[in-house]
């Protein structure tokens, strides 16, 4: 039995990952900030561990590379971004420990993980995707748009220190509040998201697509209610960009469908996405072909059958049925 790391047990992706891993046989561990009684995920791994919040490096690197000692870990999964960035950078003790980063190779995520990096890339190596005109804060002399822009971090994730400026007092005001070196700008364009999700094969080469459109979603980008349906073009274009980049196993890349037709690249995350459940319910099992990609086998080839909606629910699970109040006070 091959035993698999899922780090974020808490993520909106957790739990199709973690149900696909254990119907593949794989003995899961789980780790997260917060204790498993929290996080119902983290109580239906085979074993749990509380990790240290990954903005404390070194602690958390530590934990990782301990905990894959322990227990045996063959496969890493992270499910957020900046796990991605820090394992990227240190994946030669992994590669010494025989133990497999299940995320694209360093130079793909070299330029995905700098949004300004992979415009440029789009545009000199995939010209008929669009990708959004993009600019570091810094850089600005003048402004090329009229407002409303999009001012967002270069590295970022989830929509977290994105910022819609309207004027110009907006502008001059976001200029004084974050490290313009660090800060990409671009113009402001109205649509529905779209979300293709792509899964690739180096050896045997094969790249697969599938398209969804938001239909209903929270403010930091989490897919609640999507169309899953067909567009050769844009489905071409995008395995395209995968072959380009290089991507290994699956990733997801954002558009912006405007009110013409036409789809304006955002940006890749090169992880599971929140919805990959929803490519998975379309037809194609991201997780499992994810994992092949890591383990020398043929992924699957997809064949859409027919347009869908799917929308998601929540769920509540008792975790603990303790009477004591280990975590905080209670309210008077």
């Amino acid at each position: 039995m091959k035993t698999a790391l899922i780090t974020s047990t808490g993520s909106v992706a957790a739990d199709i990952v973690l149900k696909s891993l254990k119907r593949m046989g794989f003995r899961v561990i789980g780790c997260n900030i917060y204790p498993r009684e929290w996080i119902v995920e983290s109580c239906e791994v085979y074993a749990f561990y509380q990790s240290p919040p990954v903005s404390e490096i070194e602690h958390y690197l530590s934990f990782i590379k301990e905990l894959c000692v322990k227990e045996k870990i063959e496969f890493v999964l992270p499910m957020i971004d900046y796990e991605i960035d820090i394992l990227n950078r240190n994946r030669q003790w992994f590669e010494d420990q025989k133990i497999t980063l299940c995320i694209s190779p360093w130079k793909s995520l070299n330029i995905i993980r700098d949004k300004k990096k992979l415009a440029d890339f789009i545009d000199e190596k995939c010209p008929e995707t669009l990708s959004i005109p993009t600019q570091i804060m810094s850089e600005i002399s003048k402004l090329d748009w009229d407002f409303p822009i999009v001012c967002k971090p270069i590295n970022g994730r989830s929509s977290q220190g994105l910022k819609y400026v309207h004027n110009l007092v907006e502008w001059n005001q976001i200029c004084t509040e974050v490290n313009q070196d660090n800060y990409i700008v671009q113009p402001y364009i109205a649509g529905p998201r779209i979300v293709v999700e792509v899964v690739r094969q180096e050896n045997p080469h094969r790249t697969v697509a599938m398209v969804r459109r938001e239909l209903i979603s929270t403010p930091h980008g989490c897919s609640l209610t999507v169309l899953v349906y067909q567009d050769k073009q844009l489905e071409e274009s995008a395995c395209r960009l995968a072959d380009e980049l290089g991507i290994l196993g699956d990733v997801n890349f954002e558009y912006i469908l405007d009110d013409t037709g036409k789809y304006h690249f955002i940006e890749c995350n090169p992880r599971f996405s929140a919805g990959c459940e929803f490519a998975c319910m379309g037809g194609y099992d991201c997780i499992e072909n994810h994992m092949k990609c890591f383990m020398g086998q043929e992924i699957e080839e997809y064949h859409f059958k027919h347009n869908i909606i799917i929308a998601r629910k929540y769920e509540e699970y008792i975790t603990s049925t303790s009477t004591d109040v280990p975590y905080g006070k209670t309210c008077s």
